[in-house]
């Protein structure tokens, strides 16, 4: 079944994202706002791939002197997804 996630990062140019999965696939990603070809880039990059290895990459990425980026932000809404799909299942 395929998911959408709707997103606000936080600390970074980026003001949503939305996220599409299936079976732990990302099928899309979007950002609204921030730096277009950093976020095709990394769309193209993790669509296809499994939501646990994007958030292991992406996950503490900095972007300049902020302590977060939009990778990380990505990494963290992949995370709380993970942990609300484990949720689910222990219910």
């Amino acid at each position: 079944m395929r998911e959408t996630i709707n997103y606000l990062p936080s600390g970074v140019c980026c003001k949503q994202m939305i996220v599409e999965i299936e079976d732990n696939i990302i099928k899309d990603v979007q950002f609204m706002g921030g730096c277009d070809g950093n976020h095709k880039g990394i769309r193209n990059l993790v669509i296809g791939m499994n939501i646990n290895d994007v958030s292991a990459k992406l996950r503490g990425i900095t972007c300049g002197a902020r302590s977060t980026s939009c990778p990380d932000q990505l990494a963290v809404c992949l995370l709380e997804y993970i942990e609300a799909q484990k949720s689910q299942v222990s219910v």
